[in-house]
């Protein structure tokens, strides 16, 4: 079995000859489902959100369950990873009580959004956690949390050339999430469980009586009925269109699964930052003073971020050359000109500014040593560029790299041996994650690394790209890394041959990971997929370091954009005024 061999021998053409039909004038697949907007009715939301909160679909209440409870009855003891919330910047003798106290695992118990608005050390967040990983329930794994940070929810669906979620790349739609969620290690529920919970998920909804605190707070109806959407005694407000209804009592356990992700997806697609009539962002400090100065604030309708980015520069320097630039001092949209929920002054002053300056700041071609000596070149907007502060794309900016080399020494990451396309997919249950399909995998490449084992590591997308246990994300993932791979070039065959082809992809994405958005970034610390950085100045000395590394050549797999880093110790505050002028009150 050779390194192309995951499909059959056929398969690989095929791909290019779709590959190289679809690329647009710019080398681009476009996905028109993942770019058109859906109006989604209000009831699907509301229905979406009791199930984002529902706490009994975890495998801890299907113990309950199969110990002779009740579907309809309260745990009496509930699951121990909920009787706290674990904060990155606190002791464990410190921690917070849980909202979800004494019941099992939710959607929202890795997504906070106001429980914690008056504790003090805790407050708002943007649909993450306080965690730098997430608490689990325990299993015989031994695994207590989540490998990965929890990533903001607000802004996740934003339409998007080739839609992604979660930082490897997992899952194609937002449905898929939810399934996989629900049916995961976050809910408890081990890799070879996924129809046992699903059975699981089912039994709740038919069982389902309505008298539970949940269903009081979204009308005092059982699922059963809300699914059906046509008894009359469904509020207006609860009463779901058509394409969302379901017979619970004719239904299979596959199908009930599929309508209640699906509810769970219409919720979470709807949660965005504040946007005005137009479809502009409007409540941070930044779009405040963008709006002042009759900036604009999105791409026209054929400009791509990067060159609105660009042009958005031109604009704000002759602004300021000319003296007609303003800058903004308080909330024009609170009564006392303050943030709600940020302790700092609603403010896009001098030193925002030039931080904005070293964000957008970049050169296109080699930096000299007077740049780096001069510093002022943050070349962020590569990756995240305006007005969503991401390109959706995947990048290695060394995260994995830093964590490692921090526990196994500088040097270790890059001395890893990491197997190759033909190697690893011949022994999935060595090298890959484990899925339904290869339920005992040991996955060492989607790991925590720790001391006591140096084979572990996260290698982000290598995990997930040409793994056959990942079918739905393979055809988009591939354009998108080898667009990156063609870097420019036209994606002609022989192109394609010589740069995309999947063993080469497979070395392109070592430790790469899914770019984030910057928007309300007070809400969502601690920072990065490992939560290894606590303060956004510790983020950007983060890049500083990487960037030298990366032009050292001692990156492995370092992004190209990280070499045309220029930053020296005093670009660093006024970077961090800027990431901190894109907060906003998010509600």
């Amino acid at each position: 079995m050779n390194a192309r061999s995951m499909y059959p021998t056929h398969f690989i053409p095929i791909l290019l000859i779709l590959l190289l039909t679809s690329f647009s004038e710019l080398g681009v697949l476009h996905d028109a489902s993942a770019q058109e907007a859906e109006e989604v009715d209000p009831a699907e939301i509301t229905n979406g959100e009791r199930l984002f909160l529902e706490t009994r679909f975890a495998q801890f209440f299907k113990v309950f369950l199969d110990n002779g409870g009740d579907v309809n009855s309260p745990l009496p003891l509930g699951d121990a990873a909920l009787d706290k919330v674990v904060n990155w910047n606190l002791q464990p003798d410190q921690f917070t009580d849980g909202p979800f106290a004494g019941q099992s695992m939710n959607c929202r118990s890795c997504h906070f959004v106001d429980e914690q608005l008056d504790v003090a050390q805790y407050g708002m967040r943007t649909y993450t956690d306080f965690a730098g990983r997430s608490p689990v329930p325990a299993r015989e794994d031994g695994h207590q949390t989540t490998v990965r940070n929890s990533p903001p929810l607000v802004n996740a669906s934003l339409e998007r050339k080739n839609f992604f979620l979660h930082f490897d790349a997992e899952f194609a739609t937002m449905t898929d999430l939810v399934k996989g969620t629900l049916t995961g290690r976050n809910y408890g529920y081990l890799a070879n469980e996924r129809t046992i919970a699903i059975a699981h998920i089912a039994r709740i909804i038919r069982e389902d009586d309505g008298t539970g605190e949940l269903a009081q707070e979204f009308g005092g109806l059982s699922y059963a009925i809300l699914l059906t959407g046509t008894d009359p005694t469904i509020p207006e407000e609860f009463l779901l269109p058509e394409e969302f209804r379901l017979d619970v009592s004719q239904a299979t356990n596959q199908q009930i699964f599929h309508a209640i992700s699906q509810l769970i997806g219409a919720y979470t697609e709807d949660l965005a930052f504040s946007q005005d009539e137009e479809g502009n962002f409007n409540l941070s400090p930044y779009d405040v003073f963008l709006e002042k100065n009759r900036l604009p604030r999105q791409p026209k309708k054929w400009e791509s971020p990067e060159q609105y980015s660009r042009r958005l520069t031109v604009l704000i320097d002759f602004l300021e050359e000319s003296g007609a630039l303003e800058f903004v001092t308080s909330n024009p949209n609170s009564e006392d000109g303050k943030f709600q929920f940020h302790a700092q002054p609603f403010v896009f002053g001098e030193e925002e500014l030039r931080g904005l300056k070293i964000f957008f700041a970049r050169r296109n071609r080699p930096l000299r040593p007077s740049d780096l000596a001069r510093g002022g070149i943050g070349n962020c907007i590569a990756c995240h560029t305006a007005p969503n502060f991401t390109d959706f794309e995947f990048h290695n900016t060394g995260i994995a790299q830093m964590e490692y080399d921090q526990i196994h020494g500088s040097g270790a990451f890059k001395a890893l041996h990491i197997p190759g396309l033909g190697r690893r997919n011949r022994n999935p249950e060595a090298f890959l994650p484990a899925t339904s399909r290869h339920p005992n995998a040991q996955e060492p490449f989607r790991s925590i690394p720790g001391t006591e084992n140096p084979q572990l590591t996260d290698l982000g997308v290598w995990n997930i790209f040409w793994n056959p246990d990942f079918p739905k994300s393979q055809f988009r993932l591939w354009t998108t890394l080898c667009e990156n791979a063609l870097d420019g070039r036209r994606p002609k065959f022989w192109n394609i041959i010589r740069f995309c082809l999947p063993d080469r992809l497979l070395q392109n994405s070592i430790a790469v990971f899914k770019t984030p958005g910057l928007r309300d970034l007070g809400h969502s610390a601690p920072y990065s997929h490992v939560g290894i950085a606590d303060t956004l100045e510790k983020v950007i000395l983060g890049y500083k370091n990487n960037s030298e590394l990366a032009r050292q050549k001692d990156l492995r797999n370092g992004d190209d954009e990280l070499k045309r880093i220029a930053l020296i110790e005093e670009d660093i505050p006024p970077l961090a005024a800027f990431l901190k002028a894109l907060n906003e009150d998010y509600e």
